[in-house]
């Protein structure tokens, strides 16, 4: 026997259809050799005939034929709209979407398959019946629904699952994101106190450096006053030494004290250490003015 790749329910189901369709194409089978019938009963009556009556007979009964294989077509375009009906509705009841691919509708091996099953079904044993048992949709309380509630539970189960599995990865990655920023907090916060600690220490070098600076300068400073006291005292011996020839061109002397004085304010070494001294009394300012910042006066 063919087989169709169904179980024992659903291919019962099609030997009904098939009992249908094959009633239906009898009774259809049957209106057309009517037709010709007719033509015979009513028109073949003389011995001879013209080729106008010919032509017109035959064009009758073309329009006949055609008529009902028109009608025929339609009513079983219909009718198996029909049929697909039923089974959406039922599937449609347990949220399910059926698909066909109307491309194997046409595929010569997939007919011949049921035309072979259509023939062991109909010319074996069995008597072929011509009346159409209607067959009874199977209530959905049955074990059919019951089978089908089952693996729609189980379908269900299996994307719990997934959902569950999926859950528990973003619960995951989550934990880790916020593990991952607390490393990240404590990181700017080591890394700000590294940079205060360095900010710091960097102040109280430019401190030390202000500090050692100024001592320096404070020791050039007292050098040079050094220096000029030496070159003061110097400078009054000789005029002890000759106090009595200064006497007597004591005039001369203080033109020539005015001269000197004159001259030496032009000089570079006087000019420069005018300089230094204006700068050292600027930066001793600044130094006091940056160490009132870190040592405030009470």
């Amino acid at each position: 026997m063919a087989e169709l790749g169904l179980n024992d329910h659903h291919q019962n189901e099609v030997i009904n259809y098939i009992r249908f369709a094959r009633s239906k194409r009898a009774l259809r089978l049957k209106t057309i050799d009517s037709c010709f019938q007719d033509l015979k009963d009513s028109r073949l009556v003389d011995d001879t005939f013209t080729v106008d009556e010919v032509s017109e007979m035959l064009q009758g009964l073309q329009a006949v034929v055609h008529s009902e294989m028109e009608l025929e077509l339609i009513n079983h375009a219909h009718t198996n709209v029909l049929l697909l009906r039923q089974l959406f509705t039922q599937a449609e009841k347990w949220y399910l979407k059926l698909q066909t691919d109307i491309s194997e509708l046409e595929n010569r091996e997939l007919l011949e398959q049921v035309a072979e099953f259509e023939k062991a079904e109909f010319t074996s044993n069995k008597k072929a019946t011509t009346e159409l048992i209607k067959p009874k949709l199977a209530p959905l309380s049955e074990g059919g629904s019951s089978e089908l509630l089952n693996k729609e539970i189980a379908r269900l189960h299996e994307e719990n699952e997934k959902l569950r599995a999926r859950l528990k990865t973003i619960e995951t990655r989550a934990t880790n994101a916020l593990d991952e920023k607390s490393k990240a907090e404590r990181a700017m916060k080591d890394l700000q106190k590294i940079q205060d600690t360095k900010k710091e220490k960097e102040n109280k070098e430019d401190v030390n450096h202000l500090e050692n600076t100024l001592a320096n300068l404070k020791s050039e400073f007292e050098k040079t006053l050094g220096d000029h006291a030496t070159s003061h005292k110097c400078l009054e011996d000789n005029l002890i030494s000759t106090k009595h020839e200064l006497l007597k061109v004591h005039e001369q002397l203080s033109l020539a004290e005015k001269d000197l004085e004159m001259k030496f304010q032009q000089t570079n070494a006087y000019h420069t250490m005018k300089d230094i001294l204006t700068k050292k009394n600027e930066q001793i300012k600044d130094l006091r003015k940056k160490l009132l910042r870190y040592e405030p006066e009470d």
